[in-house]
């Protein structure tokens, strides 16, 4: 299954520390094309930051920075954090707010989550337990005498949230998506991507070096001997794992990677672990399995079969102290946060306890805050606003698809059909998960955080065997992010983003239509991006288009690709334009059809200018202010390697593509974003 969302996460990379006040969410939704309402905006004047702006750059040569470049040279990251931008400010709000719910909880010794909250944040009981809570599973670890008995310690591991050689899990099946089934993916790697392993940036090799001294030193923290060359061994094990595994663009193909087989064939393809005992070992004892990438699959078999059975509990040693570092003796939690947020991301310091036990509670029994969440901030007024602008970018789309040029009639007839098919979910689940079978206690973090990656593990592979659960959310109400699902045919928003700068009830409507407007449209137009587009209105991965309209489709998607194949956001590194099209793809249309929807909303009726700019270009800077962002370059680096989005300057630039935008600000020939009309890449 894929799924598509917003913004990628990396590596702490969600929370800022910033300070906010909270939006006036309780206003009444604006009339579409009226002048800016009653109401102060928590932005500027109309709901767009003036002062950010940079107006020494010409909007063609550069309009990130046009719109967001005093911001830019002025807002420093703060020193916990990898990046920082307008979805970290949201984040930030957000985890306060929950902080709020979650130290109230913990006065109430009956609830799950104040227990869970004001345990982790207990950092001198976990110091004074040393490595007793986990030294049993260690030993179990380090008791592994034969390779028969890997996989089923292997799945063991997988229950508790444990990296292994292999990903698996329960999704729906792409092909037959009102039925649960298994799958099985590539994995077996501690850095983010293969090229950590295998290029010849120094850069990279700086951080494989620390990878290795990282891997040495949780060894020796754990009182292993001979730790520098049982580090070294495993890191070549993970490099010839890292030399047949799949490329983050060729795992992304939802047609490559659906490969359904028996166990048996599996078995026979991928001779070197027992894959039958292995998802025994899981609770899935099936008879087929989805394999994502098989070539890999039975690469990674071949080097298990090949390694020794040091380099295999090393691998599960290393894996189990770092996932549950944070829940460990100090010493654990700061080498973890060295190398996976100092080295990978470049973030000097490692964030404050309360924002990780915010994260960890949220994580664990997320529904539980949920509900809270949103009875307390998010009024029904802003859910209905919400709703009336998703059926509004909707109904754009409908009309856009009857105007494509390279589209044949029957296929415009489908993918109205699957438009219709549509289910958009905005700001909570209609009913939340039950967890009274998990257990937390007091004074016990690392149990805690055992049995919550349990629990979690149960519920998933529960799911086989069961009606589809169409209920079901994949992000929190507390997210700021959104996504699309294309084997449920549905598009997703989070209570949290529903807010300054993305949405304002009391913002100009431009705004809010280039904003949230658009992102809403982001969402939509993924399930007619270069993989979403192979979903049909039933959410099945089948073939529904004309070979006349694929043809159409790949060559302006592969121009989007070549164009953004061009941007070089640092020094020697390119944007990779195939990993990010479905999101480049995404932009692109979900610009189009947002500027479609708030025009036709407009009714007719003539837009103020408002300081001096018109609606269009207020809509293009609404657009332009979400994608706020500031790097560290380590956290740069990783996304050009690992993100399916462009960073945020490239996202912003998008408007490059867009008639309305030249009209707007006129650029001129030779300013480094003008593309003459043919150029210009129209796609939905």
């Amino acid at each position: 299954m894929i799924r598509s969302s917003l913004f990628a996460a990396l590596l702490s990379a969600t929370v800022l520390a910033g300070v906010t006040s909270a939006p006036a969410a309780d206003a009444p939704p604006a009339p579409a094309g009226a002048p800016v309402p009653a109401g102060k905006p928590e932005f500027g004047t109309f709901g767009f930051d003036e002062a950010g702006m940079d107006r020494s750059v010409a909007p063609g040569d550069d309009f990130y920075r046009y719109g967001n470049g005093t911001w830019a040279k002025t807002t420093p990251i703060p020193a916990d954090k990898s990046n920082y931008g307008a979805f970290n400010l949201l984040s930030d709000l957000s985890e306060k707010r929950t902080r709020g719910i979650l130290e109230a909880a913990a006065k109430d010794p009956t609830s799950k989550i104040g227990i869970a909250y004001a345990t982790f944040l207990d950092r001198p009981a976990i110091d004074a337990k040393g490595l007793a809570p986990i030294q049993p599973w260690l030993d179990k670890v380090k008791g592994l005498k034969a390779k028969g008995a890997y996989a089923a310690l292997v799945a063991e591991a997988a229950k508790a949230g444990i990296d292994g050689p292999f990903g698996s899990g329960v999704g729906q099946d792409d092909k037959n998506p009102e039925v649960y089934a298994l799958s099985l993916s590539q994995a077996g790697l501690g850095m983010p991507d293969r090229d950590y392993y295998l290029s010849t940036d120094p850069k990279l090799a700086e951080a494989k070096a620390a990878y290795q001294a990282h891997i040495s030193k949780v060894l020796t923290l754990a009182g292993e001997p001979n730790a520098a060359v049982r580090a070294k061994a495993l890191v070549d094990y993970e490099t010839k794992i890292a030399a047949i595994s799949w490329t983050r663009t060729e795992s992304r193909d939802a047609d490559k990677t659906y490969n359904k087989m028996t166990v048996a064939a599996l078995a026979k393809a991928a001779p070197g672990f027992d894959f039958a005992t292995y998802f025994a070992g899981i609770g899935t004892p099936v008879d087929s399995v989805i394999v994502a990438q098989p070539t890999a699959v039975a690469g990674i078999a071949r080097a298990i079969a090949a390694a020794s059975l040091t380099v295999l509990r090393d691998q599960l040693l290393v894996r189990s102290l770092d996932t549950y570092a944070d829940v460990l003796p100090k010493p654990f939690d700061d080498e973890h946060f060295a190398f996976y947020g100092h080295v990978l991301s470049g973030t000097p310091e490692q964030e404050a306890r309360w924002k990780r036990a915010v994260q960890f509670t949220t994580g664990a029994i997320d529904d539980e805050v949920s509900k809270l969440y949103v009875a307390k901030y998010f009024p029904p007024e802003t859910k209905a606003a919400a709703d009336k602008l998703v059926h509004n970018i909707i109904a754009a789309m409908d009309a856009r698809i009857d105007k494509l040029d390279w589209m044949t009639p029957a296929t415009k007839t489908r993918a109205h059909a699957k438009l219709a098919a549509f289910t958009p979910k905005i700001g909570y689940p209609t009913q939340w998960k039950d967890y009274a079978s998990l257990t937390i206690t007091s004074k016990d973090a690392f149990g805690n955080a055992w049995r919550a990656n349990q629990w979690s593990h149960a519920y998933n592979v529960s799911h086989l065997g069961k009606p589809l659960q169409r209920w079901e959310w994949g992000m929190t109400p507390m997210e700021v992010n959104a996504y699309a699902n294309p084997p449920m045919v549905e598009i997703v928003f989070p209570a949290a983003i529903l807010q300054p700068p993305f949405f304002d009830p009391a913002a100009d409507p431009a705004v809010n239509y280039g904003g949230i407007g658009a992102v809403i449209g982001h969402e939509l137009t993924h399930h007619f991006d270069d993989q979403g587009a192979k979903y049909n209105e039933h959410g099945q991965l089948a073939s529904w288009w004309s070979p006349a309209d694929v043809k159409a489709f790949n060559a302006r998607t592969e121009a989007l690709a070549k164009e953004y194949d061009a941007y070089e956001p640092l020094p020697g590194v390119h944007l990779n334009g195939h990993l990010t099209l479905g999101e480049n793809t995404a932009d692109l249309g979900g610009l189009t059809i947002a500027y479609d929807a708030y025009h036709t909303a407009l009714g007719g009726k003539q837009p103020p200018v408002i300081d001096g700019f018109t609606a269009d270009q207020r809509f293009y800077l609404g657009w332009a202010q979400v994608w706020r962002r500031n790097y560290r370059e380590a956290n740069l680096r990783q996304r050009l390697l690992t993100d399916p989005h462009s960073p945020s300057e490239q996202r912003a630039d998008i408007v490059r593509n867009l008639d309305p935008w030249y009209a707007a600000f006129k650029p001129k020939p030779g300013e480094k974003l003008y593309l003459t009309p043919e150029q210009r890449v129209r796609i939905w």
